[in-house]
């Protein structure tokens, strides 16, 4: 796991920017605190910050180059099948220096070019420059686990594993309102946009190939369709353990200590229950809220610790904690990202890499397992059962009802609202719908008029119509297969990987070995969802090794309280920095009145999405602290000189 970051000169113009390849690569430190290294070949620079987990001695760091120093590597990841890679690759007469799987990964795209890709189990971004060539070739894991963007002009190629590094190329730059807008409903930027319209994420499952000013994008994977004859029940079960279990075994590879965060939920415990079968005394991480027994699942991880006999910590956080680490891990963002999840996650982060290296995590369960409440809702609605009809006809009364996550009765009066509103919708603006916080209309309100263009709105049609292509309203898979690529992708994994590696953590995802999600998908929906019980088939499967108390509870999320925060620690951050007048106007992009009653709703009232006004918060911090000064032509020229 580690930071990487690279320049590919097409002329003496790009080639000065080289000067900027330092920097960039110091930005990537806290992803690699073990070691920094530069790789350079006149119009070529390469940039890597190693986070040591696999093969700590020096013949493993990077950049690494072959034998014939024709190629050259830094990679962000970890391929967990390099052993048995590498065994093929010795009978072939290939000869290694190190024991790690960087030489491993670079040898055998050395002998298959993009064709190594489907060998590769793991997550991965990666660059390889071919000397010979003059070329440079950069992948992206299949479900996105590992960042990558990228810029390109007339003069040059640069990428880096994060847009703070990115940025230290001094590029010019305007801001994407495209992606604004979608920032907005979503709550994170999806790939291929970021924030500047000249910086784009590599997708997922996609390889770049990039000489002499060809830049060529391609995909290299895509999620399966459903079997023609799927196995029994029983046998899909039996074959679900076996590919879990090896999944979670290779993960346990490491030359550092290694743990795994423990939330009570299923996709988690089962993790630890698997784990601890192979590795005794595993350290186990949880956090656990004071203040707010409502957001509060350390009792259930508990319980999962104890049949397990997992060394197991528990977190405790006081609201001040949460409030405090709100403004603090918000440095480590390069664009506007609203998941307020994020908070606990980079605090979990922080205490569990006091004991441990690595951490497994059970990410992914939810997107291909069918575990989100929004699954069940949309099975009711497909169903059009009593409780949907009875949603509609409520829909006058809800809507004047108060909705907050923030008690029991308001969070099932929002929950009902949504079902009754999405129920009235197609299927692919009823998916748009429930994936986001507010609609549109409401986005464009907090926006004076002249900020959106027509132009704007033009092209986020566009991005919305190719988010939602999968859905075609038959089984929920075509739901888990939009997650997969929209959700899973740019949220759940961007929030994972952000905040684990500010504090040089490595996180592991076994329900992600491409084997196991492929295995998912190739399964009806009545085996994953049936009524209101989600995840059927992963909850069946492990229910003789999982404590019984876990079953038949309400998916609780991860969920924070700011509201609180909002009237307390951080009202002067928000009153006089983020939300100020005089921020406001310089900003010259909202409609003042609107966000000055934003403003007084959030200090004052807790009739309002809290979600929402974070996102707010989120995109002023960005703005004010993180936000590259954008360049006219003729400035970034004069900056050239």
């Amino acid at each position: 796991m580690c930071g990487i970051t690279g320049i590919f000169a097409f002329n003496e113009i790009g080639r000065f920017n080289m000067i900027r390849l330092t920097e960039a690569n110091n930005q990537l430190e806290h992803r690699g605190p073990d070691a920094g290294r530069l790789f350079s070949d006149y119009y070529v620079g390469l940039g890597h910050r190693r986070l040591s987990i696999i093969d700590l001695s020096t013949d493993a760091q990077q950049p690494m180059s072959d034998e014939s120093k024709r190629y050259t590597i830094v990679f962000n990841g970890e391929i967990f099948n390099y052993k048995s890679i590498k065994e093929q690759l010795v009978k072939q007469g290939i000869v290694f220096k190190s024991q790690s799987d960087t030489e491993v990964l670079l040898q055998l795209y050395i002998l298959k070019k993009e064709a190594c890709l489907e060998d590769l189990v793991g997550f991965f971004a990666f660059a390889i420059y071919d000397a010979q060539e003059q070329s440079l070739f950069l992948a992206r894991d299949r479900f996105g686990i590992k960042p990558l963007l990228y810029y390109m002009d007339d003069d040059k190629f640069v990428f880096s594993s994060e847009m703070k590094s990115i940025t230290q190329y001094h590029l010019p730059l305007t801001l994407n309102k495209t992606a604004i807008l979608t920032y907005f409903q979503l709550h994170y930027i999806p790939a291929p946009l970021s924030i500047y319209t000249q910086i784009k994420k590599l997708p997922p499952a996609h390889y770049l190939y990039v000489r002499k000013r060809d830049l060529q994008l391609k995909k290299y994977y895509q999620l399966p369709q459903q079997m023609a004859s799927p196995p029994s029940y029983e046998q899909a079960q039996t074959t679900l353990r076996k590919l879990i279990q090896e999944s979670v075994e290779l993960r346990l590879i490491s030359d550092v200590p290694l743990g795994a965060f423990l939330s009570g939920g299923i996709d988690s415990s089962v993790i630890v229950g698997v784990a601890s079968q192979m590795q005794k005394g595993l350290h186990t991480f949880s956090i656990g809220y004071k203040d707010e027994p409502l957001f509060d699942e350390t009792r259930y991880a508990e319980l999962v610790a104890k049949k397990f006999g997992t060394q197991h910590h528990v977190f405790s956080l006081s609201n001040e904690d949460i409030f405090k680490a709100a403004s603090e891990m918000l440095k480590f963002q390069g664009e506007p990202f609203a998941d307020s999840s994020a908070i606990p996650f980079y605090l979990l982060s922080q205490k569990a890499r006091q004991y441990v290296t690595v951490a497994l995590s059970g990410d992914g369960g939810d997107e291909t397992w069918a575990g989100y409440n929004k699954y069940a809702g949309e099975w009711l609605i497909r169903q059009n059962g009593t409780k949907v009809k009875l949603a509609k006809a409520m829909l006058g009364l809800l809507q004047k009802m108060p909705k907050s996550r923030n008690s029991f009765v308001s969070n099932k009066i929002r929950q009902m609202h949504r079902l009754g509103e999405a129920a009235l919708l197609t299927a692919k603006d009823r998916y748009w719908y429930l994936s986001s916080f507010a609609k549109k209309e409401d986005v464009l309100t907090l926006f004076n008029h002249d900020f959106f263009e027509q132009a704007d709105q033009e092209q986020f049609s566009q991005l919305k119509s190719e988010l939602v292509k999968h859905i075609d309203g038959e089984g929920i898979n075509d739901v888990l297969r939009s997650d997969v690529e929209l959700v899973l992708t740019n949220d759940m994994l961007h929030k994972a990987d952000q905040m684990s590696m500010a504090s040089g953590l490595e996180v592991r995802v076994p329900l992600l070995d491409h084997r196991v999600v492929n295995f998912a998908f190739q399964l009806p929906t009545s085996y994953k969802i049936s009524g209101l019980m989600k995840k059927k088939i992963l909850q069946d499967a492990y229910k003789d090794l999982l404590p019984s108390e876990l079953y038949n509870r309400p998916k609780q999320g991860f969920d924070v309280p700011l509201m609180k925060g909002y009237k307390t620690l951080l009202k002067d951050w928000i009153t006089n920095d983020l939300l100020s007048d005089e921020l406001l106007k310089e900003q010259n992009i909202w409609d003042l009145k609107v966000m000055q009653t934003w403003r007084k709703q959030i200090l004052s009232s807790n009739d309002y999405d809290q979600n929402r006004a974070w996102a707010i918060i989120a995109f002023q911090y960005w703005w004010k602290y993180q936000k590259v000064k954008t360049l006219t032509p003729e400035e970034h020229a004069k900056l050239q000189d």
